[in-house]
């Protein structure tokens, strides 16, 4: 019997002639390997074009899923403008091009407080880094791994400051404060009822704890779910490797459904 936890490297069935899947793709250490600092990220001059074209084959159904802003998504991708969700559920835009829709709660009343402790933090650490992303605080020690137990016990505080409402979400050398109702798996899930993706196949890529919630989603819609990296539990059912194995898997479903990507 096969383990959720440790599924073997296999590689994701590619879709039939008649294009059915809803696909969506997370972004760090999925679509963009992963950098020292969040703005130190590099879109390969291909990708857009590549994801364009797989939009216009599984007709609009193709996602970004991320932590990011969805503001930031855009200035990434551009001049590509898809379906998204951003800061893990607290953002959406169901359709290319359409309206963002923000968080419907406002932040805590005490998120200065808990993003100066968090600066506080940072500043006796160099090179640890904090971001604001209006909805979540993520604390980024990518630059020194080794102050880990002290991030998290930092991380901890500040959303203990927060209230009830906020957790720590534990990703890559990186930890994110946010509200427990805000995850990847309700945020597919709402869009899983909405065109242009309802009525398809949930597939997800991603390739973190972050991401997880969403794995989980996705295999309870009886779709597929695939975690980039040979390591770590997941409950994803299959693997890609790394970035580049998941660039050539997205060229290959391009090709099977006779969208040649420009460029």
């Amino acid at each position: 019997m096969r383990s959720h936890s440790q599924p073997p490297a296999v590689s994701l069935p590619l879709p039939p002639a008649e294009p059915h899947w809803a696909l969506f793709l997370d972004v760090d250490g999925t679509l963009l390997e992963l950098a020292e600092t969040p703005h130190g990220v590099r879109v390969p001059p291909e990708l857009p074009g590549l994801l364009a074209a797989l939009g216009n084959a599984l007709h609009g159904a193709v996602g970004l899923v991320s932590g990011r802003p969805i503001a930031v998504l855009d200035r990434l991708f551009h001049p590509l403008v898809l379906p998204a969700v951003g800061l893990h559920g607290a953002e959406w835009r169901g359709r290319a091009g359409g309206a963002i829709v923000g968080a419907t709660q406002p932040p805590s009343p005490q998120w200065p407080q808990a993003r100066a402790a968090l600066e506080r933090f940072a500043a006796q650490h160099p090179g640890v880094l904090v971001e604001d992303k209006g909805a979540s605080l993520a604390l980024h020690y990518r630059r020194r791994p080794a102050v880990r137990r002290a991030a998290v016990a930092a991380a901890a505080n500040a959303a203990e400051v927060l209230g009830d409402r906020y957790h720590v979400l534990p990703g890559k050398l990186m930890l994110e404060i946010k509200p427990h109702d805000v995850d990847k798996g309700t945020a597919l899930r709402r869009a899983m009822a909405q065109p242009p993706f309802a009525g398809r196949l949930p597939v997800f890529v991603g390739d973190d704890v972050t991401d997880e919630d969403a794995f989980a989603a996705v295999n309870a819609l009886g779709g597929h779910s695939a975690r980039v990296g040979l390591d770590g539990h997941t409950a994803a059912r299959y693997r890609l490797p790394d970035v580049a194995a998941v660039h050539d898997w997205l060229r290959s479903i391009a090709r099977r459904l006779g969208r040649e990507p420009a460029g």
